[in-house]
């Protein structure tokens, strides 16, 4: 096959001849250790981050398929961007202001979820004098201390899973802990019981809105369990960020959308009193508070002209609020 980059969403095919198989794995097999090949060989998956000096740092996958090895390189911006180089709206940083709870970044894969966290975590590091404990599966962005201590760890290679380090950052006196990714019920019962104990997190989910998030969130526990924490999450959760980046209308470019929920008195009863459902007509008169839904966010960049009618209507889950924003 002819390699290819993503350029602006979109697949583009580089100028180059199709590479052979051989070629394929000789050249991509060269930059792994002997351990990460002995990994690769029994797995046939492998998830790592490669420092290519002047080229920089990428998240790296190596998978087997039918034609043979195959190697996907997303390039780590060299140093952290702010916020503001983001165009994440304020209330983001108003979250790294908490000094306890937790803070969840939603969002399907490649839609910044990582970038934001790092942003964040920059923000606490260059401003207070505290213990950060990242776990990350891998490491991305690389973060020197400023004012904060911050230890990087990498699940696989610094600690045994997410779930081990998070038990272990209990008895770590750290401030603040970032996870890369809540997967699992362990995990995520840990991280919450990190926030009501003291401690601000900041995690990451796949999923595609706020309401959904807290559904997703709750799911992961038995039924027995789930007053309880329903109750923990209405009292430690901070807020929600769910992003989405979609197609610029210039053909050149990629635009976050943001979905924002502050956890109000009023949305901590309705998730305490398993009314979830109820959450989006909150946040629809939430604007005081910094609250916003990816529909309004939609509407809005395309109302600037950052992104056409179009993307708008296909990204939105509720059509008919766009459409009649949007006289389309």
């Amino acid at each position: 096959m002819v390699p290819a980059v993503r350029v602006h969403g979109g697949l583009q095919d580089l100028a180059y001849p199709p590479l052979s198989p051989e070629i394929c794995e000789t050249s991509l097999l060269a930059i792994l250790d002997d351990e990460q090949q002995a990994e690769f060989a029994q797995k046939h998956d492998l998830d790592f981050c490669y420092d290519g000096g002047e080229l920089g740092r990428f998240r790296t996958n190596y998978l087997s398929e039918h034609r043979g090895l195959d190697g996907v390189f997303r390039l780590i911006p060299a140093h952290v961007p702010s916020l503001d180089e983001l165009h994440l709206p304020p209330q983001v940083k108003r979250f790294t202001e908490y000094r306890v709870g937790i803070v969840l970044v939603t969002g399907p894969k490649g839609s910044g979820k990582t970038t934001t966290l790092a942003a964040m975590v920059d923000i606490i590091n260059s401003s207070r004098a505290e213990h950060i404990i990242t776990v990350e599966d891998p490491i991305e962005f690389v973060q020197p201390c400023k004012r904060g201590h911050v230890n990087q760890r990498q699940v696989g290679i610094h600690t045994k899973s997410f779930s081990n380090a998070l038990r272990s950052a209990l008895r770590e006196a750290p401030d603040v802990i970032m996870v890369g990714e809540m997967r699992d019920l362990e995990t995520t019962s840990l991280a919450i019981t990190a926030a009501e104990t003291g401690h601000l997190v900041l995690a990451t989910l796949h999923t595609p809105d706020a309401v959904r998030t807290i559904g997703r969130v709750l799911d992961v526990f038995p039924a027995k369990e789930q007053p309880q924490i329903r109750a923990m999450l209405s009292e430690s959760l901070r807020g929600i960020v769910s992003q989405l980046l979609v197609p610029g209308a210039d053909g050149h470019s990629m635009v976050l959308a943001t979905e924002i929920l502050v956890n109000t008195q009023a949305i901590g009863h309705l998730i305490r009193e398993e009314k979830v459902h109820q959450i989006r007509g909150l946040m629809q008169t939430g604007k005081q508070y910094g609250m916003t839904l990816m529909e309004e966010s939609l509407v809005r960049l395309a109302k600037e002209g950052r992104i056409t009618k179009e993307t708008a209507l296909d990204w939105a889950e509720d059509i008919k609020m766009v459409q009649r924003e949007l006289g389309a």
